[in-house]
């Protein structure tokens, strides 16, 4: 009986030094992946996957990771609570995002789309890699509310991630960077650049008459800020709307702590915006009509670091609003948000 005893102990000992052995071993190379840069399109300024080779199964863990909503601290607040895809993955119809505990974000949550263009992140350019972008919103105590190590720790108890980590990364290893590289190479991939505008920049479809007029007023009034074929020049600039007085938001001088800055915000790529309403860093404007409205009478012109080209305002007639407005619909990327290799 006891010799009996003995051989399973070795047994079970060999078989487990076996597993490990195994279960440590470098898994299969990741497949590697390119970020698609449309023809036309500039190269981004700097490339976000240098230090993080973009593959398959880095991407697969990174979407997965995006849902999950146990990277907030009670399991009810994934990245994707905030970023919806039929919102090109901004928050649909809210001004301020719901957190843990009931509260709220201070700001509108901006669209996850050509992240790989922008080299600052943030409403205020506070984050200069897209990679300790997630930090942000996981720590904060309006919205995740956790901290990394408490996330690895549920991480590490769930065998699917043991898998995907090692595919992803070669070894089972899971830590904080291996994560945030995963989450960068899931988001830093939407790439949104299939609207009836690009149709018609590639000559395969044509405006509208209203939507060439609406084009030929964008180009006249707004594409110096909102430059193509991205619809944003990523510079943060004053665009005459007043400080809300409740939440004292003075954008870009948080950073910089510079006074020339207050009230600067960064410039938003227009993008399916017709999506991502309401509108600015603070969701107050609802409707795009607003917004017509809004910078053809409403900029306060007496703000000192007001952008220099609003300090005309844009007057427009309700037909030209109207037709800026229609043309502004033609860049709706609907392959983009109805994509399923984005979706959960």
């Amino acid at each position: 009986m006891k010799r009996v005893i003995i051989l399973l102990l070795i047994f079970f000992i060999v078989a487990f030094t076996f597993i490990s052995a195994t279960h440590s071993l470098p898994g299969p190379k990741p497949h590697p992946l390119k970020l698609n840069i449309p023809p036309g399109w500039p190269k981004p300024a700097k490339d976000i996957f240098a230090g993080n080779p973009l593959t398959e199964e880095g991407f697969q863990l990174g979407k997965k990771l995006f849902y999950d909503g146990r990277l907030s601290k009670d399991g009810n607040f994934p990245c994707a609570s905030c970023h919806q895809q039929f919102a090109a993955f901004a928050t649909y119809d809210h001004d301020f995002s719901h957190g843990y505990n009931n509260l709220f974000t201070t700001r509108n949550a901006p669209p996850l789309f050509n992240l790989a263009w922008s080299p600052l992140l943030h409403w205020d350019g506070g984050i200069n890699h897209i990679e300790v972008q997630p930090l942000a919103p996981l720590t904060a105590p309006n919205e995740m509310a956790e901290n990394a190590d408490s996330v690895l720790k549920k991480l590490r108890k769930d065998t699917a991630y043991v898998r995907l980590f090692k595919a992803a990364f070669g070894t089972p290893v899971i830590n904080s960077q291996r994560m945030l590289k995963a989450l960068a190479q899931f988001t830093g991939s939407m790439v949104s650049s299939n609207s009836k505008y690009d149709k018609v920049m590639r000559g395969e479809a044509k405006f509208t008459y209203a939507e060439d007029e609406g084009y030929k007023l964008f180009k006249a009034h707004c594409a110096h800020c909102h430059t193509e074929p991205l619809f944003t020049d990523f510079s943060f600039r004053n665009n005459g709307i007043d400080a809300n007085d409740y939440l004292k938001d003075y954008g870009r001088m948080r950073i910089t702590n510079d006074k020339n800055d207050s009230l600067k915000f960064k410039v938003p790529s227009l993008r399916n915006v017709a999506l991502t309403f309401p509108y600015m860093h603070d969701g107050r404007l609802y409707s795009l009509g607003q917004v017509m409205e809004f910078y053809s009478t409403g900029i306060n012109i007496n703000i000192p670091t007001l952008d220099s080209s609003l300090k005309k305002r844009v007057p427009m007639t309700n037909v030209q609003q109207n037709n800026l407005i229609y043309f502004l619909y033609t860049l709706t990327d609907t392959a983009f948000v109805k994509n399923p290799r984005f979706a959960q």
